[in-house]
């Protein structure tokens, strides 16, 4: 799977091993549960996104949602709103924005994190 998920209000889901996979527009839901990801980038509002492994992600929009079952390498998320969870661990956090949460079992690497009423943890 190389390839993007575009749109609005509807869902998706993806399967395979996939290098990269773009999802943008508004309310869109991304299955990728059965899909190992390399580069996942998100950019929109009312994105919820489902993965089982994500090598490295880019989140740019509101109100979004990410959750990974296993370990997250790399995520700069921009935005407002969002909530995060991984299964694993975080190698390296960057948020710039507001109101966001990001939750990793495994723990979070390095990070920076701009902005006001951000949790990491």
């Amino acid at each position: 799977c190389n390839g993007s998920v575009t749109g609005a209000e509807r869902s998706v889901r993806v399967i395979g091993t996939c290098s990269q996979l773009t999802v943008s527009g508004e309310a869109l839901t991304v299955d990728a549960g059965a899909a190992a990801v390399s580069a996942l980038t998100m950019s929109g509002d009312r994105i919820r996104v489902w993965a089982a492994a994500v090598d490295s992600v880019t989140i740019q929009g509101n109100d979004t949602a990410l959750a990974v079952a296993g370990a997250v390498g790399r995520l700069d998320l921009s935005g407002d709103r969002a909530t995060i969870s991984a299964g694993g661990a975080i190698g390296s956090l960057v948020v710039r924005g507001q109101d966001s949460t990001v939750k990793a079992d495994g723990g979070i690497g390095d990070s920076t994190v701009e902005g006001r009423g951000n949790t990491t943890g």
